[in-house]
C-alpha cells in the first residue's frame, strides 16, 4: 500500500530521476484531471440551463449544435486554467471555478423555476432585491441539484488526491499568461451578436421567447453574452449629480380626491388608421368604428419609435415617460404605473397572450402592477392554451374592470390586445376575404389577402372596442379610456403591399415620415367622469411620442403629476416629438433632423432624467 501511495502520480512534483516520459505523463495527468473536472463543471451547466421546466431533451439538443457546447465549456475550462497557473494547486483551482458556475446554475435553476426569467449579468447588481425575492418562494434542493453538490465536493477531493502536482513558477507562469491571452481573445466572440445569432438549439425551445432564447444558448454562453448588457451607459454629458439635483426642483403633485377617476388603457396590436391612404380603394367604410369614437374624443397621433414589430417601445414609453421605451427591466422601477399606486390606485392589466413575450410577467411587475392577466393565468380557459382574439379579450377585460371597480379605490388598468399581430395570411381568409373590405383588383392575390386580413382585424377590433365604451357610457363611475396604436402593421415582406398600393415610406418627405412612424390614439370620457373633470373630453390632440401621452392624459384631467412629468413637461412642450431614430417635431408642427442649441439642450436634460429615473427607484 505504501508503494502504491508513493509512486509519483501522487506526488507534488515527479521524481527527478524519472524519464523525461514519466515526466511528461505525471503533468498530463494532472492538466488532464483538472481539465476534465472542468470540462464537467460547464456540462453540468449546459444540464441545469434549461430548470426543471423544459426537460432533458433540451440538453441532448444542445450537441447536435457543437460550437454552442464549446462556447459553455470554455469558461470554466481557461478560469480553472487561470487559477492554477496563479495557484499551483488543481483542487483548489477547482474549487474557486466551481463557486461562481454552480451559483450561477443554481440561481438560474430557481429563477426559472420561481420566475420563467433567467439569470442575466444585470442582475448582480440586484443581489438585495434578489434575497427580497427569495424570501417570497419556498427554496428546495432536488435530487439533480443534490447530486451536483455532492460531485462538485467529490472533484475537488479527488483531484486534492489524485492531482497534487505543483508546477515551477515559470510553469505556472506560461499556464496563467496563456489562459489570461485566451481570455482576451475570447471576449469579442462572447461579445459577437452576430455569432450570437447563428448559434442556437431551438429544435424544442420558442425563438419568440426571450427566455428561450436564452436557454437555447446554454447558460454560460447567453450570461457572458449579456455582461455588456449589464454595463449602464448614460447618455453623452450625463451628471448622475446634476440630473438629481434637476428632478429635485420638483415634487410629486397629488391628485385631490375629488378629481380621481378610473383610467382604462388600451394599446392595440399594430392598430393604424388606413383611410387616408388613397391607393385602398375601400368596399364599406372600414375605420367608421373608429371615426365615430374619436368624434367624441380628445384625439391625436403618435409618431412612435417602431415600425411593424417592437411593441414594448411604445407601451413601456406611455407607461414610464422614457423617449427609450426598449429598455431591458431587470428590478423595480419608477414609473406613472408606481406614482398612481402611491396615489391610492389600484392597478391591474390584461395581454390575452402569453406572459413571456417580452417578458411583461415580470416586467409588469417591477413597473409597478399589482396584478396581470394572462394565456396561461386566465385566458386558456376560453382558448384551451391558445392566444385570444378580441371578442374574448374585451368582453373579459370590460367584466374584470367593473369587477374591480367594486373595490373603495379608483383603477388604473392598462392592457395590450393581440388579435392584430402580423403576419397577415397571403393564402388563406381570416376575416371573410378581401372582396368584404377592398377592391383593389389590381394587386395580386397574396397581397390582396394580406390587405384583406388585416382591414378585417381592425375593422373586428373597432367593433369590440366600441362594445367596451358603450358598457363604460351607461356606467355611473367616472371612466376614462385612453386607447393607442403601438406601430404601423407589416404588410408583405420588404413592404410590398405598401409599395403595391403606392404609400411612400421613404421617410424623406413629411407625408411618407407620418405614412411609416404614425398611429392614431384617443381619450374619452364617460358622463360621470366629464363631470369630475368639469369639461367635455373632446377635441383635436397634439401629436407626441409615446412618452409624453400620459402627460397629455393628465393635462386633459387636471393634473399636475409626479416631478419627473412635470421635468420632461419641459422638453414637450417646445418638442412634442423625441424619437429615437433622431425625428423630432417642433412645437409649430416643423418635422427636423437637426436641433439647435436650445432644442439640444432640452433633448439632453430628457434623457439624462430618464437614464436617471432607470437606475434610482424611487418608490
Amino acid at each position: 500500500m505504501k508503494r502504491v501511495l508513493s509512486v509519483w502520480l501522487f506526488q507534488r512534483r515527479p521524481p527527478e530521476d524519472a524519464s523525461a516520459g514519466k515526466k511528461t505523463a505525471f503533468w498530463l495527468w494532472n492538466a488532464l484531471l483538472l481539465a476534465g473536472t472542468a470540462i464537467a463543471l460547464g456540462l453540468v451547466s449546459l444540464a441545469l440551463a434549461a430548470g426543471r421546466s423544459y426537460g432533458w431533451e433540451i440538453f441532448r439538443d444542445y450537441f447536435a449544435h457543437p460550437v454552442l457546447v464549446v462556447l459553455n465549456l470554455l469558461p470554466p475550462l481557461v478560469f480553472s486554467a487561470l487559477l492554477y497557473g496563479l495557484l499551483g494547486r488543481a483542487w483548489l483551482a477547482y474549487a474557486i471555478t466551481a463557486l461562481p458556475v454552480l451559483a450561477l446554475a443554481f440561481a438560474n435553476y430557481y429563477k426559472l423555476a420561481f420566475r420563467d426569467d433567467p439569470v442575466v449579468a444585470a442582475d448582480l447588481a440586484l443581489v438585495a432585491e434578489a434575497g427580497k425575492m427569495a424570501e417570497r418562494y419556498q427554496l428546495f434542493i432536488s435530487a439533480a441539484l443534490a447530486a451536483v453538490l455532492a460531485a462538485a465536493v467529490l472533484s475537488a477531493v479527488l483531484l486534492a488526491l489524485l492531482a497534487r502536482g505543483r508546477p515551477h513558477w515559470l510553469g505556472r507562469t506560461i499556464t496563467a499568461v496563456a489562459a489570461a491571452m485566451t481570455a482576451a481573445a475570447l471576449i469579442p466572440v462572447y461579445a459577437s451578436t452576430e455569432i450570437y445569432s447563428q448559434n442556437a438549439a431551438y429544435e424544442h425551445l420558442n425563438r419568440w421567447s426571450a427566455t428561450q432564447q436564452h436557454i437555447a444558448r446554454g447558460l454560460m454562453y447567453p450570461f457572458l453574452h449579456s455582461v455588456p448588457d449589464a454595463i449602464p451607459h448614460p447618455p453623452e454629458g450625463y451628471s448622475e449629480r446634476e440630473a438629481g439635483e434637476l428632478l429635485s426642483r420638483y415634487e410629486d403633485a397629488g391628485i385631490p380626491e375629488e378629481k380621481k377617476v378610473n383610467i382604462v388603457g388600451v394599446m392595440l396590436e399594430a392598430f393604424t388608421d388606413f383611410s387616408d391612404f388613397v391607393g385602398i380603394e375601400f368596399r364599406q367604410d372600414v375605420y367608421a368604428g373608429l371615426h365615430a369614437l374619436e368624434a367624441e374624443s380628445y384625439s391625436g397621433t403618435l409618431l412612435t419609435n417602431i415600425f411593424a414589430g417592437g411593441t414594448v417601445d411604445t407601451e413601456r414609453g406611455f407607461l414610464t415617460g422614457d423617449p427609450s421605451g426598449e429598455y431591458d427591466y431587470r428590478g423595480d422601477t419608477s414609473s406613472y404605473v408606481r406614482y398612481l399606486k402611491s396615489q391610492g390606485y389600484q392597478t391591474s392589466g390584461d395581454h390575452p397572450c402569453f406572459q413571456w413575450f417580452y417578458n411583461r410577467e415580470n416586467v409588469n411587475s417591477y413597473l409597478g402592477f399589482d396584478s396581470y392577466r394572462f394565456v396561461e393565468n386566465f385566458y386558456t380557459q376560453f382558448t384551451d392554451g391558445n392566444v385570444a382574439t378580441d371578442d374574448i379579450f374585451f368582453r373579459e377585460l370590460t367584466a374584470s374592470i367593473f369587477k374591480q371597480m367594486e373595490a373603495d379605490a379608483p383603477l388604473f388598468s392598462f392592457s395590450v390586445s393581440y388579435q392584430g399581430h402580423g403576419p397577415y395570411d397571403s393564402d388563406r381568409y381570416w376575416w371573410g376575404g378581401p372582396d368584404k373590405y377592398i377592391f383593389n383588383y389590381e394587386l395580386d392575390e397574396g397581397s390582396r389577402n394580406i390587405l384583406g386580413n388585416y382591414l378585417g382585424s381592425v375593422f373586428d377590433t373597432q367593433k369590440q372596442l366600441t362594445k367596451m365604451v358603450d358598457a363604460f357610457r351607461a356606467r355611473d363611475e367616472p371612466i376614462v379610456l385612453v386607447v393607442f396604436g403601438d406601430h404601423k402593421p407589416w404588410l408583405g415582406d420588404g413592404n410590398s403591399v405598401y409599395t403595391a398600393l403606392g404609400v411612400d415610406l421613404s421617410q424623406s418627405t413629411d407625408e411618407s415620415i407620418y405614412n411609416y412612424w404614425s398611429t392614431p390614439y384617443l381619450i374619452w370620457a364617460n358622463d360621470a367622469a366629464e363631470e369630475v373633470i368639469g369639461h367635455e373630453l373632446v377635441g383635436e390632440g397634439p401629436t407626441v411620442s409615446p412618452c409624453f401621452l400620459m402627460d397629455v392624459l393628465f393635462e386633459q384631467l387636471g393634473w399636475t403629476g409626479d416631478a419627473y412629468m412635470q421635468a420632461a413637461r419641459v422638453c414637450r412642450e417646445e418638442l412634442p416629438v423625441v424619437q429615437t431614430s433622431g425625428l423630432y417635431l417642433t412645437a409649430d408642427g416643423a418635422l427636423i433632423h437637426e436641433l439647435d442649441d436650445e432644442q439640444m439642450a432640452l433633448v439632453r436634460q430628457l434623457e439624462q432624467l430618464a437614464y436617471y429615473r432607470r437606475h434610482h427607484f424611487q418608490y
